[in-house]
């Protein structure tokens, strides 16, 4: 188990259980431990002995002013792929809507389920898919489809996911097709948007142009919105050989001179050593000043993530919900 720098204090505390259960037991604990005993792993620190979970640290930002708002809470669901590729996806979902989560971001597909159906599972737990990452279309009713079953989710957002080449003609094409892709987007009454990784910030496609770019460039302010991955974009000004404050600088940078609106973070935290594949953290557990970042521009949903959860993937999802709760900017 890692917690970078801030492990003593993202351990003091334990999750504070919400509702109640006859027995005295939350429901929240009940759905946790059904989890562990399905998945046959022991959750170190979950909810039956108190789960961790991360507080926004002295100095970073006040201690008053603006709060996230519950409703713009989300979490990625590639942060519990585990649980949903696992035969686990009704009860993972139940324990994100317990958790409070009144959001969720689609990923991996519906397991089985139509869009309708899914809605439907959703519509009960009381919780929404807002937002997706679908990558380009390949073809015209693909396109249609995937818009479909967006609109029928109640969708507000979908966003490409990942894109990478080391060619300017690609980079130039995808600009193209996204932003046709957005035009019929907007006519379903959705919003189209683009999600980063570190790549877009440092990968040379002839001349010192960057995917970065040629994307806030290329792509039509009007119909395509960014979703700023936060650790990424921090990660990107590291691997260009910034220092983290200066990282965090960058990412600063960024989001205030894109001609693109930023809309949605990955609300995403950073160990403060280690290879870009490991250095992923639950959010306040790593370097990353969120407080500073917030205060800078404010966004219509903060997701949160973690590629590779410290322990368990339901206390990623119990610690990002509790930190952006809790944080003040």
């Amino acid at each position: 188990m890692c917690y970078g720098f801030d492990g003593d204090d993202a351990l003091r505390r334990s999750l504070e259980t919400r509702g109640s259960h006859p027995s005295g037991v939350s429901r929240r604990t009940l759905l946790r431990g059904s989890l562990t005993g399905a998945a046959g792993v022991a959750l170190a620190g979950t909810a039956a002995t108190g789960s961790a979970t991360a507080r926004p640290r002295a100095g970073h930002g006040p201690r008053w002013g603006r709060r996230v708002p519950r409703g713009r809470i989300s979490i990625q669901l590639w942060t519990v792929r585990d649980g949903l590729g696992g035969g686990l996806y009704d009860e993972t979902l139940g324990a994100i809507a317990e958790t409070g989560y009144p959001r969720v971001e689609q990923a991996l597909g519906y397991f089985g389920r139509t869009a309708r159906e899914l809605r439907e599972f959703y519509d009960d737990l009381g919780i929404r898919a807002s937002s997706s990452h679908d990558g380009i279309s390949e073809s015209r009713a693909a396109l249609h489809e995937k818009f479909q079953n967006a609109t029928t989710l109640g969708q507000r957002y979908v966003v490409v996911p990942f894109l990478a080449s080391d060619s300017l003609a690609d980079w130039k094409t995808w600009a193209r097709q996204m932003n046709k892709e957005a035009a019929l987007a907007r006519l379903y009454g959705l919003r189209y948007g683009y999600h980063n990784h570190a790549h877009e910030f440092t990968t040379d496609l002839g001349g010192g142009v960057t995917p970065w770019d040629v994307l806030t460039s290329q792509l039509d302010p009007h119909l395509v919105h960014l979703e700023v991955d936060l650790y990424w974009v921090v990660t990107g000004g590291v691997n260009l050989g910034l220092s983290n404050r200066q990282a965090e600088d960058f990412a600063i940078r960024t989001i205030r001179r894109s001609p693109l609106r930023v809309r949605q973070y990955h609300v995403k935290d950073r160990h403060d050593d280690g290879p870009e594949e490991t250095s992923h953290a639950d959010l306040g557990t790593g370097f990353i000043d969120f407080a500073r970042i917030f205060r800078a521009h404010e966004v219509e949903e903060y997701i949160v993530e973690n590629d590779t959860p410290d322990v368990t993937y339901l206390q990623t999802a119990d610690v990002g919900y509790d930190y952006l709760r809790r944080i003040r900017y």
